[in-house]
């Protein structure tokens, strides 16, 4: 579904002020990805891009198209794993940010009790 002008002026208006905004684009756009939802990593990537850097400076910086770039975030883009990675990567250096996972659901044992997420995280 295309996105109307008054949304994207909103999105990119909110990103200019607001840095933990431009930061949670970045961070839904992971988590969609880790979840199996690359559409909706995409799109967010997108939003991120339109409302911050834009399509000419980040097509310069990584030395692709621009359009190649726009085609490859949009709802029909098929991006390579490494083209997706050097967008992410250039865009966490943008912003300043790293990001890390981590599993909510703990894998290892300690003697026979499972541990729990709230031990692994120090808030039993």
């Amino acid at each position: 579904m295309p996105l109307t002008r008054d949304f994207k002026d909103t999105i990119k208006a909110r990103a200019e002020r607001d840095s933990r905004f431009r930061v949670a684009l970045l961070e839904e756009a992971l988590d969609a990805f880790l979840n199996a939802d690359l559409e909706t990593g995409k799109l967010l990537l997108r939003d991120y891009v339109n409302a911050t850097v834009g399509f000419e400076a980040l097509g310069a910086q990584l030395h692709k198209s621009p359009k190649s770039l726009m085609r490859m975030l949009s709802e029909e883009g098929n991006p390579r794993a490494d083209n997706l990675f050097a967008v992410v990567s250039h865009l966490k250096a943008h912003e300043g940010v790293s990001f890390r996972v981590y599993s909510l659901v703990p894998t290892r044992r300690v003697g026979t009790h499972k541990l729990r997420a709230a031990e692994c995280f120090g808030n039993s």
